[in-house]
């Protein structure tokens, strides 16, 4: 791990110090993806992946003694709706229902959170759907029942942006949305790697992933918002204690990030897709530069960070993360499968426990995945984006009881 960025990020002593604990859960799994698209094809994926401390080591996790052992478990204990069309964006609402955006119809549709009834709140204007882009990520603020704003990051034809639009449920049916208010424009596009995930964090303010559209060069471009991790406030406006202060600019070097979540101890977690090698799971620090495209997975040079755990392509492509019982739980489209990478004490420093994966190709391609509280996650199907293979039904948000 690596030298400081803007000041802000831990010295090379120190980051190779968190390395040093930190890379005993990357994992190293056979096969690779093709190159260009977010994830490649669906892919059959490994039924019992292998997973090694560190690159080119053969040594199970099983077999390390200073590893503990993993001991998570994951169901499907119901189908909450079906009949989706290329779902991307998920958040939860006060209350219990949930939104859900489908990235090519440019639709924003509420599902009630106990019966699966679906609502439809009405289309966004200027979303322009193709390859990769579309209506993706939404997100609502911890003062939604005051103010109604729903948050979403789409393609238009020009570029990326993130708007926020006020919802109101006394307009007539598939009218409840009002028109987009632009609060960040210009972020690049392109057919591929426009990530797309939006969250709020701990202290209220928007964070945002980009990808860095297939010009690679963009993600270490600090003047550019492509293959970034962003930071703002609700208004689109740059946050103090940002690394720069007239920047939303938070992290970069990143390829295309699509997964945002925050532990318990409030740090930054972000799924980042790899191109031919490693896909990887990040602690993000402010101003830190996350190596590509100079790196990719752990390479252990000054000036990048390292992953704390990575996979290989086939066996992840990951989308969405949440954190729930002590870990991060991470989509796989490619892998069809989800993850939890178990975390433990309270600083980076310490050791996690071995990654493990459950649902392997039982439900096809994930997608999104949201904390529903507790001990329960919402998980979102993504078979019907073109990638996949959809059956009967797909694509479905699932109740996923975890442990």
């Amino acid at each position: 791990m690596r030298g400081a960025v803007f000041g802000s990020v831990q010295s090379p002593a120190v980051r190779r110090g968190v390395v040093a604990a930190l890379a005993t859960a990357s994992l190293v799994l056979s096969a690779a993806c093709s190159t260009g698209g977010e994830e490649g094809t669906s892919g059959t994926g490994a039924a019992s992946p292998t997973a090694s401390r560190s690159p080119g080591s053969s040594a199970s996790p099983s077999a390390s003694a200073d590893l503990p052992p993993a001991k998570g478990s994951a169901k499907v204990v119901s189908t909450l709706t079906e009949g989706l069309k290329s779902p991307w964006g998920l958040t939860a609402l006060p209350g219990g229902d949930l939104l859900v955006a489908s990235r090519d119809e440019g639709t924003i549709h509420r599902i009630d959170g106990e019966n699966g009834k679906q609502t439809l709140l009405g289309s966004v204007p200027g979303v322009s759907p193709a390859g990769e882009g579309g209506l993706l990520g939404l997100a609502v603020p911890s003062t939604f029942a005051a103010d109604g704003w729903v948050y979403a990051y789409l393609t238009t034809t020009s570029d990326n942006r993130i708007v926020r639009m006020s919802y109101d449920e006394k307009r007539p049916a598939g009218q409840q949305l009002g028109a987009p208010d632009t609060i960040l424009r210009s972020i690049p596009k392109g057919n591929i790697h426009n990530g797309g995930r939006i969250a709020f964090g701990p202290d209220k303010m928007l964070y945002a992933g980009t990808g860095e559209t297939g010009d690679t060069g963009l993600a270490q471009d600090k003047e550019s918002l492509a293959g970034k991790i962003l930071r703002m406030t609700p208004d689109g406006e740059p946050v103090h204690g940002n690394p720069e202060a007239d920047s939303v600019v938070y992290s970069y070097g990143h390829r295309n990030v699509q997964g945002l979540a925050w532990d318990a101890q409030k740090r930054l977690w972000a799924a980042e897709f790899g191109q031919n090698t490693w896909d990887e799971l990040n602690l993000i620090e402010p101003g830190g530069n996350y190596g590509w495209p100079e790196v990719e997975g752990e390479e252990g040079e000054d000036g990048f960070i390292d992953p704390v755990a990575q996979w290989k392509t086939s066996e992840a492509s990951p989308s969405g993360i949440a954190y729930a019982e002590g870990s991060i739980w991470m989509a796989g489209l490619r892998g069809e499968r989800l993850w939890r990478i178990p975390l433990s004490g309270d600083s980076a420093e310490e050791p996690l426990a071995d990654p493990q994966s459950f649902l392997d190709e039982k439900h096809g391609r994930l997608r999104t995945v949201v904390s529903a509280g507790g001990d329960r996650l919402w998980l979102v199907t993504s078979n019907t984006d073109g990638r996949g293979d959809p059956k009967p039904g797909d694509d479905r948000i699932l109740l996923v009881e975890v442990g």
